[in-house]
């Protein structure tokens, strides 16, 4: 496989771009090639780090980029020569097969659908973004690309989600649910009482709503709603897991007594990291634009970016793009 990375895309780029392609490069027999885009110096002032440099890795310069402030629509039509823009151009021209950015989100959006159009039978596309549960993991689609949308575009953001879950998950028949406010057919504003009418007769696996407080039971699979809500939703749970482990240390360093059972718990504490890590899901693909594109946090450590190669890697050998036309074509979706 061949993945177009970004490498001046996020809050550490491109240190932590670099090393994070660099242990892909080094480590993923699936990926063959990995172009480092963005501004030359920058990118070879990192890899003179790791001498010899895997041949694996190309260099190809691109003179701008987006920062994270800047309006998505007008920074893609200004910069010509974006890292973004430049990145989503390798994978439109087929030299690369796959592309992954920790920057802008907005501007990977315009970007990937401008250039690479959408799917057939796909109206927009989406953010599917991969969140632990106290099961297996759940994809939460749509994670902030369309805040406003109508029923077919929830169904077929369903459809995409379950491609999604089984390719890349390994769910074999993906639970769906709506998110709501209430478990009933009947609950919910005018849009979600029409897509769970939809969603009944779709053929996908669907149980009905799902309230926020169900949503890390582990018992759904793919979790539909508009990227307002999604973002929200995605928002909210990253800000509760930081405080909960702010609260533990806190509570851990109160006295001599909790720092010697921290000790003790030490193992536990760790594995409970591990399950509640985003990092180990490969950032969020963005489903339905012709061509494959993972968009990884801002703050992405090298360890996301090797994850999202990874997941980039296994998206493009699941043929997840083919799958996704398929299935709307069987659900009626375009």
């Amino acid at each position: 496989m061949r993945i177009a990375i970004d490498a001046m895309g996020g809050d550490y780029a491109p240190l932590e771009i670099v090393k994070g392609a660099v242990e892909a490069a080094n480590s993923l027999s699936s990926v063959s090639k990995i172009f480092l885009v963005g501004k030359s110096d920058a990118i070879n002032a990192e890899l003179v780090r790791y001498s010899p440099v895997s041949e694996k890795i190309e260099i190809r310069h691109a003179s701008e980029s987006i920062e994270m402030g800047e309006e998505p629509a007008m920074a893609v039509r200004r910069k010509k020569d974006s890292s973004i823009g430049r990145a989503v151009d390798l994978v439109k021209s087929g030299d690369a097969d796959a592309m992954v950015s920790a920057g802008n989100t907005g501007a990977v959006v315009v970007a990937a659908t401008l250039k690479l159009r959408t799917l057939e039978g796909v109206e927009r596309p989406a953010i599917a973004t991969v969140l632990p549960t106290q099961g297996r993991p759940f994809v939460l689609i749509d994670a902030g690309a369309n805040t406003d949308c109508d029923a077919k575009l929830l169904v077929q953001f369903a459809a995409m989600g379950s491609v999604y879950s089984r390719a890349i998950l390994g769910q074999s028949s993906p639970v769906v649910g709506l998110m709501s406010i209430g478990g009933e057919d009947s609950k919910g504003n005018e849009i979600t009482k029409e897509t769970f009418g939809l969603l009944d007769k779709s053929g996908l696996n669907f149980r009905g709503n799902v309230e926020g407080h169900d949503l890390f039971k582990g018992e759904t699979d793919v979790v539909v709603c508009d990227g307002f809500v999604g973002n929200v939703v995605l928002k909210t749970s990253e800000s509760v897991a930081h405080a909960i482990g702010h609260w533990m240390k806190q509570e851990f360093k109160s006295n001599l007594w909790r720092m010697f059972g921290s000790v003790l718990l030490i193992g536990a504490l760790k594995s409970m990291k591990r399950k509640m890590d985003p990092e180990m899901y490969g950032g969020a693909p963005l489903l339905g634009v012709n061509g494959i594109c993972i968009i990884t946090h801002g703050a992405s450590s090298s360890r996301a970016i090797y994850h999202a190669i990874r997941v980039a890697a296994e998206a493009v050998e699941q043929q997840v793009n083919k799958t996704i036309v398929s299935e709307l074509a069987k659900k009626g979706g375009n």
